[in-house]
Formats: C-alpha cells, structure tokens, sequence
C-alpha cells in the first residue's frame, strides 16, 4: 500500500430536520451569497426551509446554474459576489451547483485576471471564499470533496479544478430530499457513484486490502438500493443508504493508496461538452468500452470484481473478467443508461477525431493508472462506443 495523506476537514450534518442546524455553522455577521440552479428547490420546500435558517443573516440569492455549471453564468454571480461584499456562499443542489460554487469560491480569492485561467493552467486553489452545501441531488460527492467540473459554452470546453481550499466548511445531507427527485437524475446519480468507484478500483490488483473491500460494499450496495430507489424514492432507508453511497465514492478515502484511472472521465467530459450528454451517461457509454480497449490491463481486477460483486464463480479470469464486462452492461441498461453514443446524440460521426485533436492539444498522453491512454487511444475508445 502506498503512502498517503487523507485530509478531509468537511463537517457533514446527516438526517432529517438537519437543514434548518446551518446558521449554527456560518460566522455571525456573514453576508451569504445562496446559490441554486433552476428553481426545483422552490416547489419542493428545500428553499424556504434554507431561508428560514438563514433569517439572521444578509441574504442575496443567485439562480439558474446549469446541469453543467457554466462559465458564462457562474461569471454574473462572480459579478454579485463583489459588488454586494459577499464573505460566505451556500451552494443548494446537486453536483453542478456546488461544483459552479467552488469555482466562485478560487475566483473569489484569484488575483489573475480572467478566472477561467485557474481551470486551463490548473492552478490549485489552496484558500477560497468559505462555503457551505445543501445537497439535493446525491451523484457527484461534490459535497464532501474539492473537485469541480466547470463548462465554457462558446468553445464547448468541460474543464477540472480544485485545491485544498475548496472543501466545503460544512455539507447537509437530508435523505428526505431524494423524494422529489425526477426518475431521470435518479438514475443518473446511481451510475455516476458507481463509475467514481470504479475509477478508482477497477484497475490493477494491490495488496491494500481494505481499500478493495471498501470499494466492493459501495458497489454492492449501489447493486442493491439502486433500481429500488428509482422505484421508491421516498423510501427514508433507501435514500439515506443511496445517498451516503454516492458521498463515500467520492470523498478521497477509497482512492488512497491504490492505483486510480479517470480516463473514463476525462473522455466522458468531451461527450457533455459537444453533445450535451448527461454527464452519468457518458461513463457509461465510455466505461465498458475503455475496460474493453485496456482489457489486458485490468483482466485480473475484472475478474476479482466479477467474482467478489457480482457472485461469479470459476478459475479462468479472462472468462470472469468478460462476465463481469457483461453483467456491468446489463446493470447499466438496467438503471436507464442507453451505452452507444449513437443512442444518446446525433451528427456523431467525427467526435473521435474531434477528442484526437483535443486531446493532443492538451498533452494529455499518459491517461490511466498505467498512463497508456493517449490521443489515440481516446480516439479508439470513442470509436468502439459509437
């Protein structure tokens, strides 16, 4: 097992009722800036239960943040941020609000001149604005981690970021939102904690024991309440086990000391950004197909994830790992998630040259936990999804 740092300072506030404990989180006096996206939270009770919190505070509000934060968009509540001498943010939703708030949070505190730079020269942010979250949408583990995924619409560029100054102070997780959830993010919040697991698992075989089984109970668990609770959504026991799933996949414990790919992420982002794909649907149009191109790579952990997971029994681990390809597919079409690309956009046919080109551009060539996905290799990938 490889040496390590986990650091992870986020105070998470978990249950029902927990909404209305976040003034007793924010310092006195503050002048907090509350961020959503198109207004669900408005029909659905979350936002008069935040304001109610928020009474003893200088409240202004800023709406309409994407399904994929964007630049343009973010950049009129980075415009609020300085006129109204904002010192503390509240990002309520789901992945896109508080990635959108942790891009305010390092633009707020960048001394550069175009925000955008911190993004395409990846500098971290090691101290942003302070900021909390409200989670509406379990998917991401955006609340509980310091990553951000910002799009810029005129050049149909989807970019990371993050830093250690881009935790949230605080994150709630109250269940009993899961219930006005529409089937559609449902579905689309299971598969994209299931493939944050798998980046960080499904890649060679170590001897970090615990890490593995870690891994393998978030996806067991994900196996199991995940058709249920696009079934069920306002079953309480459901949603609190979903929900944590999707904070435990991506909050920095399973990645630590073990080998991490993310390639299927990275060319999953080319798919949002051109096609307008949703972002848990591009890993699994790409997912199967990457494990397909490096099959020889990661035969031996297919296998062991086929038969610790899945229940596979035998001793030919390529036969497994195949099973295991199979069986992940059906869970896929299962949960929703239609696996070709030529099933989810249309006028395709040259997104493989397009992400070649990219690709290339950005030096990306050493993708992968064993740095063998390239330009070429994208381009490959891509074309065995179409």
């Amino acid at each position: 097992m490889n040496n390590f740092e986990f650091q992870n300072p986020v105070k998470v506030l978990f249950g029902k009722g927990q909404i209305e404990n976040i003034a007793n989180e924010i310092p006195e006096n503050s002048r907090v800036l509350v961020l959503y996206g198109g207004g669900s939270i408005k029909k659905n009770g979350i936002y008069k239960q935040v304001m109610s919190a928020l009474n003893a505070f200088t409240v202004f509000e800023y709406g309409g943040i994407p399904a994929n934060p964007e630049y343009g968009v973010l950049m009129g509540a980075y415009k609020m941020i300085q006129e109204k001498n904002i010192d503390f943010l509240l990002a309520v939703g789901g992945g896109s609000v508080i990635d959108g708030t942790k891009f305010l949070s390092g633009a707020a505190t960048f001394s550069g001149e175009d925000p955008w730079q911190i993004l395409t020269e990846g500098i971290p942010t090691l101290k942003g604005m302070p900021f909390g979250t409200v989670l509406t949408l379990p998917a991401t583990g955006s609340e509980m981690n310091s990553g951000a995924v910002i799009t810029k619409a005129d050049t149909k560029e989807k970019r990371v970021m993050g830093g250690k100054g881009l935790f949230p102070v605080f994150s709630v997780l109250d269940p009993l939102v899961v219930k006005s959830i529409p089937t559609r993010q449902l579905q689309n919040g299971v598969i994209d904690a299931y493939v944050h697991v798998l980046e960080q698992y499904l890649t060679s075989t170590h001897p970090a024991k615990l890490q593995d089984r870690f891994s393998e109970g978030i996806l067991q668990t994900l196996i199991e309440v995940g058709p249920e609770i696009v079934k069920d959504p306002s079953n309480y026991e459901l949603a609190a086990n979903f929900m944590w799933s999707c904070t435990m996949a991506l909050n920095g414990l399973i990645q630590k000391g073990v080998p991490t790919d993310w390639a299927t992420h990275m060319i999953g982002h080319e798919l949002t950004a051109l096609h307008g794909i949703d972002h848990a649907r591009t890993l699994a149009i790409i997912g199967p197909n990457l494990y397909q191109h490096q099959f020889e790579n990661k035969q031996d952990k297919l296998a062991q994830y086929g038969k610790r997971v899945w229940g596979l029994t035998g001793t030919d681990n390529q036969k497994l790992a195949e099973e295991a390809l199979n069986k992940t597919i059906a869970f896929y079409h299962l949960m929703g998630m239609k696996t070709k690309l030529s099933e989810n956009a249309d006028n395709f046919e040259n997104t493989s040259q397009i992400i070649f080109e990219r690709f290339a551009e950005r030096g990306w060539n050493e993708l992968g936990e064993n740095k063998t996905i390239g330009p070429k290799e994208a381009k490959e990938i891509v074309e065995m999804a179409y």
